[in-house]
């Protein structure tokens, strides 16, 4: 049995600090392949991030991690001890990005021969890939066929009569198969993971194990932040009936970033969030998890969720839950509408960590909402809403009752954690420059949730650069806002 990664570390770019191996706050190109290198060796992570969504990727990545790091990967063999997680394109969605899926494809089995070279056996450095925004089993299917028919069946073809096959030529195309895990990120398509899963684990004829990725970030910016937890809640849940049923072993990982609004998953504190989500095999270290904090912190979180083994998911009466999410979702929407023109603004100075391409379309650099409402990236939109002194973890919770919140702490422990330090960072005084409703609505937020008796630790150095960012930012005195940005993420321990 193979072993599965509790800990992948991904690129996302929500770091204020500067990592450790590069020399310039914005990582891209070989400084990738050091990142990989540090996440693996100094980090103790599982599995790296290969990640082609809005970037350019190395697809020589195996051979410069081998070639520069020989001492290292002869005792963690590529593959078996440490692994490689290749996110390619989805063309049913990304067509601008389509025909990378097939380069992408093409280069594993030259990634397999690099690595027969050097370990002289037969274990694939890369073997397995996942593909984004899945709303089908046929997004999955596509991919695996595709390698099987296209990239390893055509070993057999020959280009004339009486020729040699492309095998003989060329040489073989390992490895023979491609594990493809799904990754869910709307709202329909979480909820119908399982039953896609399902579908598509039976026309592969998988019988040993199948891995599933949950997005977080992406509907919290869709849905809001409670809702988003909650449809992995119900996910997670059903996941488990899926894999009672078919007797194979389901692993879901989930997309956590270090801002509550995208997880809430600290080096300080990944206990909660193992509590939080008992049945996640797989979990995401991102930039400010590994660069915002000490490094001995990191890698003794990272340390703690590598030796904890999964359990089962926490039960979630599905009739109430779907019924807040709802609740939720409407509330949310009606004022993010209000907010955009101040986030879409501020977004403009928040500064890069990652080198990415624009996109055009859906799915590009900016998200647009299912009523066609344009937003920033997540970590864009988290840090605009952070930096007006506005935690977007407050929206949409207007719409809760008190039999809601009974129901919420059946199955989120953590809630009133996670509030807390949400409202830790809200600056009160810059409401005043805010549409009406969100102020009201934030005013109730503060007083139902943050004026009992253990109450909420206001940050005052925040509330101090958030004054000044507003200010700066009403006047339309642009020159430092970006610093001051940078500065109140480092407060926080995070961008966005």
């Amino acid at each position: 049995m193979r072993k599965i990664p509790r800990t992948l570390s991904t690129q996302h770019p929500d770091n204020v600090s500067n990592a450790p191996f590069a020399a310039h706050s914005v990582i891209g190109g070989e400084a990738e392949i050091k990142e990989a290198y540090y996440a693996f060796s100094a980090l103790n992570c599982d599995e790296q991030l290969w990640d082609s969504e809005g970037k350019e990727t190395d697809n020589y990545v195996v051979k410069k991690l081998l070639s520069e790091n020989p001492d290292y990967f002869k005792k963690k063999r590529l593959g078996r001890d440490k692994q490689l997680l290749l996110r390619v394109p989805n063309p049913t969605v990304e067509g601008n990005e389509a025909k990378l899926l097939l380069e992408i494809l093409e280069s594993i089995p030259r990634s397999y021969d690099v690595a027969h070279q050097v370990y002289d056996d037969t274990i694939a450095p890369i073997f397995e890939v996942a593909i984004p925004m899945v709303t089908s089993e046929r997004c999955p299917i596509r991919v695996a066929e595709y390698y099987k028919q296209f990239v390893v069946g055509k070993q057999a073809k020959k280009l004339f009569p009486n020729d040699i096959p492309l095998s003989k030529w060329i040489g073989e195309f390992k490895p023979d198969t491609l594990r493809v895990i799904p990754l869910f990120e709307t709202k329909e398509a979480i909820l119908d993971s399982a039953k896609i899963v399902e579908k598509f684990v039976k026309f592969e004829k998988i019988d040993d194990y199948q891995r599933v990725w949950l997005a977080r970030s992406d509907p919290a910016l869709n849905y809001g932040n409670l809702s988003a937890l909650l449809l992995c809640k119900v996910a997670l849940q059903r996941l488990h009936a899926v894999e009672q049923k078919l007797g194979i072993e389901i692993y879901p990982m989930i997309g956590v970033g270090t801002a509550p609004f995208r997880g809430n998953f600290k080096p300080t504190q990944p206990e909660k969030l193992l509590k939080g989500y008992p049945s996640v095999q797989t979990f995401t270290p991102q930039s400010a998890f590994k660069y915002d904090y000490p490094e001995k912190t990191v890698k003794n979180a990272i340390e703690t969720i590598n030796n904890t083994k999964r359990k089962k998911p926490v039960y979630v009466d599905e009739e109430k839950t779907l019924k807040i999410i709802d609740k939720i979702q409407e509330q949310y929407e009606k004022e993010i509408i209000v907010l955009a023109p101040y986030i879409n603004r501020m977004s403009q100075f928040v500064p890069r960590r990652r080198l990415r391409k624009l996109h055009i379309g859906l799915f590009g650099y900016s998200r647009k909402s299912e009523r066609g409402l344009v937003l920033p990236r997540a970590i864009t939109f988290c840090a605009s809403m952070y930096s007006i002194g506005l935690p977007p973890e407050l929206l949409g919770l207007t719409a809760l009752n008190d039999y809601d919140t009974d129901a919420l702490h059946s199955c989120y422990a953590n809630f009133e954690y996670d509030l807390k330090e949400a409202l830790s960072y809200l600056n009160k005084a810059n409401l005043e420059y805010l549409p009406d409703m969100i102020k009201e609505n934030v005013l109730k937020i503060v007083k139902e949730y943050g004026s009992d008796s253990d109450g909420y630790d206001e940050n005052t150095a925040h509330n101090k650069i958030t004054s000044k960012i507003m200010h700066d930012f009403r006047t339309e005195s642009f020159k430092g806002i970006s610093d001051d940005i940078v500065e109140a993420g480092r407060i926080r321990k995070f961008l966005g």
